[in-house]
């Protein structure tokens, strides 16, 4: 794990407090979350050679489940907290998924323009207040290649394909899931233009 953020900025943990962590996973599988990301990861339309970021990769689940199905795409997760990124790695690396796996901040990705064919974000969002949400978007914008793809699923408590609209992407119409112990999730897709 590197830590690549320049500046230390406040976040809040995955389960909303850290001593909450250990219910992280149990919640993942309990809610039906795993079902939404496999759509996540049919949706990206992967293949060989693709290099793909995950912004609050949590505890690597979504990391775990796309490097299961494909083998032959770089996987890269960015997450703020260091208890959950090593989560991740410990799991990643008992599943035989290569990860890289860096401490940063969606609002501030330290990666070139231009160097991600796909970005995931897994019900991360609506952690940011609104000014972060933008700065995420752009950065996400930032870092992904023309005709990049974004899959973000979030709560459904607020228009976000708008807001990823005016970031500069091209937004499918929102697809809706509801799970257990959850409101409605919506996923959206986004292609750079």
């Amino acid at each position: 794990m590197t830590e690549t953020s320049s500046q230390e900025r406040d976040y809040l943990p995955g389960m909303g407090k850290h001593h909450l962590l250990p219910f992280y996973d149990l919640l993942h599988r309990v809610s039906g979350l795993s079902a939404v990301q496999r759509e996540m990861i049919a949706l990206a339309r992967l293949h060989g050679g693709r290099r793909v970021l995950d912004v609050g990769c949590g505890t690597g689940n979504l990391l775990r489940a796309t490097g299961k199905r494909h083998p032959d795409v770089e996987l890269v997760g960015v997450d703020p907290d260091l208890k959950m990124l090593a989560r991740a790695e410990s799991k990643t690396r008992r599943a035989g998924v290569k990860v890289r796996l860096d401490r940063g901040f969606a609002q501030e990705l330290a990666f070139p323009d231009d160097s991600f064919d796909v970005v995931f974000s897994s019900l991360m969002l609506h952690h940011l207040d609104q000014a972060s949400k933008d700065e995420m978007l752009a950065e996400v914008r930032r870092v992904l290649r023309p005709d990049g793809v974004l899959v973000l699923a979030d709560i459904r408590h607020e228009a976000a394909g708008e807001r990823i609209a005016a970031a500069g992407f091209t937004v499918e119409p929102a697809r809706v899931r509801k799970l257990r112990m959850f409101p409605a999730v919506g996923i959206e897709v986004a292609r750079v233009h």
